[in-house]
Parts: structure tokens; C-alpha cells; sequence
């Protein structure tokens, strides 16, 4: 083939590769619309025309609404409305989508005790859209509170004494985004600071957006305290927005910036190596200098100390385990946020949320996050605010 043929050709890949990708998100509404419809209006419900007719037009509109407002809502400097009913259209469909497929259960244990249709297919249908607003309420609710505490104690063997039961609480996820949660990150704010935490981390995934957008919501981190330290590393979706405008506002308000990079904090004359690196799709976000590089971060430290690594995704542990991390915290998975995502969260992450050993020495703590992203909903798995007290073994 020539130059010019070749030339002629890339620009064709290139967009039949859009035109398909850009049928992904159609491709996932009908499906997630699909068997509800079907539970709804078709299976045998025997409605009258004109409910079948309005319901059919309700589900068609949001076929074509979600993948529509979830494309222009989530491109760009967004109008944070779109992005809103996105996001809750989102989580609606999906919860629709998961109990019309858990009435299936419903629908043959009715047949089993001999209810014929259409009265079967009715009462499937109406449990299926009572279940499906309480769970969404009961969600919501569940999102937007101030989370709960979650304690848990971690050996550490390499920890000298005089560091014994220092506490490390951990906020992650806090995803400032289009849902103004100001009131809610003063609330976090004051339940991390009646905690005594000797080191406070924020371990990435701060806002959906820019500084200029988020930092009304971001302010209350000022007040943050932790006795020793207080440190912060990168996530994911700093990288979709202004990563480098986030780092320059954290270390702006007193924060240490871990940006492969790392500190010595001390206690009792005992000292503890807390390092941090970029999150794992740093390197390819096309920010300048950045990338995880864990090598880099633990440069000059005395390898006899203890290490804390913060890292965004829990997948990031194998460069953890290798290096002789003790203990690596990490985001990222929100515990699966709405079930049964978290079996889908899996397939990419080594673990969903708790603490696991990998290796001989090193152990990884996942947690569930602080906040949410995007469908403002949190079913099954509930946010928080994470104490970690370091134990000598």
C-alpha cells in the first residue's frame, strides 16, 4: 500500500472506531431498559393499550435521554444540571434494571403455588417499582450523610514502640462534583477532627472538576487536622480535570503532597516512612512528569523503617509488595457503591474493599470511600471514614 493510501485509510479506522464506541453507551441502555420493559408492560401483564403505549413511550424517551446526557453531561466544563440527571437517571435505570431481574425468583415462586396470569406478572410488576423507589430512597440516603466510622487495628511488626497505636484515618473518593455537598465536607471535616488522628490521608479521587468549580465544597479540608501529618495523593479522576491545579491546592492549604515523593514522621523516637505515589493512569494522562514511580518515592529512605504507601487503586499493590511496603492504603473501588457492581469492581481490582496480606510482609487496606460518584446512590456499600490504628505485632 502507499503513503497516500495509507494516509487516506487511518483517518477512516479512526473514525469507525468512534462510530462504534459511540454506540457503546446505546448499546448498554437498551439492554439495562430491555428487561424491565419487559417485566413491566410485556409479560403477560395484559394492561390496557394505553398504559402499554404511554409506559413503551416513557422508556423509549429514556433510552434515547441517558446515553445522550451522559456523553454532553460528563464532556468538558459540563453544566453540572446535566451531569445530575445524568448521573440519577443512571442509578435509577440500573436499580430498575437489577430488581426486575431479581423478580424472576418472584415470578416462579408464584407459579409454584399455582397464581396464573395475568395476575402473577401484576404483582411482579408492582414489587418491582415498590422495590425499586425503596431502594433508591434508602440509597440516597445512604450517600449523602456524613459516613460512618469504621475502625479497625493493623500489626505492623517493623513499628518501634513509640509509634505503637498511632491512628491514621483515611478519607478517600470525596468526589466533589455537581451536587453541591459544601455542608457535607464540613460535617466530614468534624468527624475526622473528633478522631485525634495523629496522620490524616486523603488518598486521591478529590473532585469532579476544576479547583474553580469544587473549591467551595473542598474548603472545609483547611480545617483537617492530624497532630503529625496530613497527606494527600492523586486518583484517577484528577487526571480527567486539573491535576496539577489540585496538587497546587492542597499544598496550598497545608497539605503534604505525595507526589512520588515522601516524608518521615516521628513519634516517641521512633519514625515511620509515608510515601505516596500517582495513581496507576497517571502516566498515561498526559500530564507532564507524572506516572507512579514508587522507586522514586522511597529514594533516600533507611530501608529498616516501617513504610505506609498511599495509591490510589487497590491494583497498584504488586510494586507495593515488591518494594517491601508494610501497609498500602488505597480507594478507588467505593466498596462496588451500588450492588452488584462490586462483582464487576473485582474483575479489575485485586480486592473490593477490606484488608488482605499479599506477600510475606505487606498488607493492603481498600476502603469504601467517603463519598460517591456519580448516581448520587449507595446500596450495599456504605461510605466511610476510615481509623487505622497501627499495632507493633
Amino acid at each position: 500500500m502507499s503513503d497516500h493510501q495509507s494516509t487516506q485509510t487511518e483517518p477512516h479506522a479512526r473514525q469507525r472506531r468512534r462510530w462504534w464506541l459511540g454506540l457503546v453507551p446505546f448499546v448498554i441502555s437498551l439492554i439495562l431498559l430491555a428487561v424491565p420493559w419487559w417485566t413491566l408492560l410485556a409479560a403477560q401483564t395484559r394492561w390496557p393499550t394505553v398504559v402499554v403505549l404511554v409506559g413503551t413511550a416513557v422508556f423509549v424517551a429514556v433510552f434515547v435521554a441517558l446515553p445522550a446526557l451522559m456523553i454532553h453531561g460528563h464532556g468538558g466544563r459540563r453544566p453540572d444540571w446535566m451531569a445530575v440527571t445524568a448521573d440519577t437517571l443512571l442509578g435509577a435505570v440500573w436499580v430498575l434494571f437489577t430488581c426486575s431481574v431479581l423478580a424472576l425468583v418472584l415470578r416462579v415462586a408464584l407459579a409454584a403455588f399455582g397464581v396464573d396470569d395475568p395476575t402473577r406478572s401484576r404483582v411482579v410488576a408492582f414489587t418491582v417499582v415498590a422495590l425499586t423507589l425503596a431502594v433508591l430512597a434508602w440509597g440516597h440516603y445512604e450517600a449523602m450523610r456524613v459516613p460512618r466510622v469504621r475502625s479497625l487495628e493493623v500489626a505492623v511488626p517493623r513499628l518501634g514502640p513509640g509509634l505503637d497505636s498511632l491512628r491514621v484515618v483515611m478519607v478517600t473518593d470525596t468526589h466533589y462534583g455537581p451536587i453541591d455537598r459544601s455542608r457535607w465536607s464540613a460535617g466530614v471535616t468534624e468527624r475526622v477532627n473528633g478522631l485525634d488522628a495523629d496522620l490524616v490521608c486523603h488518598v486521591g479521587d478529590i473532585a469532579d472538576g476544576t479547583v474553580a468549580m469544587r473549591e467551595a465544597q473542598a474548603a472545609p479540608l483547611k480545617a483537617m487536622r492530624g497532630s503529625l501529618a496530613r497527606v494527600y495523593v492523586t486518583g484517577n479522576h484528577e487526571y480527567y480535570g486539573e491535576a496539577l491545579g489540585w496538587l497546587d491546592y492542597m499544598a496550598g492549604i497545608g497539605w503534604d503532597v505525595l507526589h512520588n515523593r515522601h516524608i518521615v514522621v516521628e513519634r516517641g523516637g521512633d519514625r515511620l516512612v509515608v510515601a505516596g505515589v500517582d495513581d496507576a493512569t497517571a502516566a498515561g494522562s498526559g500530564v507532564t512528569g507524572h506516572g507512579a514511580d514508587l522507586s522514586a518515592a522511597l529514594a533516600g529512605t533507611d530501608p529498616n523503617l516501617p513504610v505506609l504507601l498511599l495509591a490510589h487503586q487497590p491494583k497498584q499493590i504488586p510494586e507495593a509488595v515488591a518494594a517491601g511496603v508494610d501497609l498500602q492504603i488505597s480507594g478507588h473501588t467505593h466498596g462496588g457503591q451500588i450492588w452488584p457492581f462490586n462483582f464487576f469492581v473485582r474483575l479489575d481490582q485485586p480486592v473490593v474493599h477490606g484488608l488482605s496480606r499479599h506477600g510475606e510482609r505487606t498488607q493492603l487496606y481498600a476502603g469504601r470511600g467517603t463519598g460517591f460518584w456519580g448516581p448520587p446512590f449507595r446500596i450495599f456499600a456504605p461510605s466511610e471514614i476510615t481509623v487505622l490504628t497501627l499495632r507493633r505485632a
